[in-house]
C-alpha cells in the first residue's frame, strides 16, 4: 500500500526547505537489518550525503515497523523510536493502516 504524499516543515536541524513525506507498506523476504541496508543503498544511489544530524537531504528512507518485531540494536530500533512524535509519519500511516495504529496505541 502507498499513502498520499504530504508536504511538511522539517523537524530539527538547520533552516531548510519543506519535505515530501509518505509511507509504504511492503512485503519482503529480507530480515529487518537487511531491509535497512537496502534502503541505505537506495539513499546513497539517490545522492544522500550524511554531513550532520537532521541536515538537508535528498531522501530519507526509514523502517518504521516490521511485523510484530520489537528490537533495539546499534543500527535499527523497531518500532521506529520517534514515529509516534512525528505527524509526517502518523498521518500517512493512518491513511494506509488505521487499525494498525489503533493496536499500536493500545500497547503504549
Amino acid at each position: 500500500k502507498q499513502s498520499s504524499i504530504i508536504e511538511t516543515d522539517p523537524v530539527g536541524g538547520p533552516a531548510q526547505g519543506k519535505y515530501l513525506n509518505g509511507v509504504l507498506e511492503v512485503s519482503t523476504k529480507h530480515k529487518p537489518e537487511e531491509l535497512l541496508n537496502y534502503l541505505l543503498l537506495i539513499e546513497k544511489k539517490l545522492g544522500r550525503v550524511r554531513r550532520f544530524k537532521n541536515g538537508p537531504r535528498t531522501i530519507d528512507l526509514d523502517v518504521l515497523l516490521y511485523d510484530n518485531i520489537v528490537m533495539d540494536t546499534p543500527h535499527l530500533t523497531l518500532p521506529h523510536p520517534r514515529m509516534f512524535e512525528r505527524e509526517f509519519v502518523l498521518k500517512p500511516l493512518q491513511e494506509i493502516a488505521p487499525r494498525l495504529l489503533e493496536k499500536l496505541y493500545a500497547h503504549l
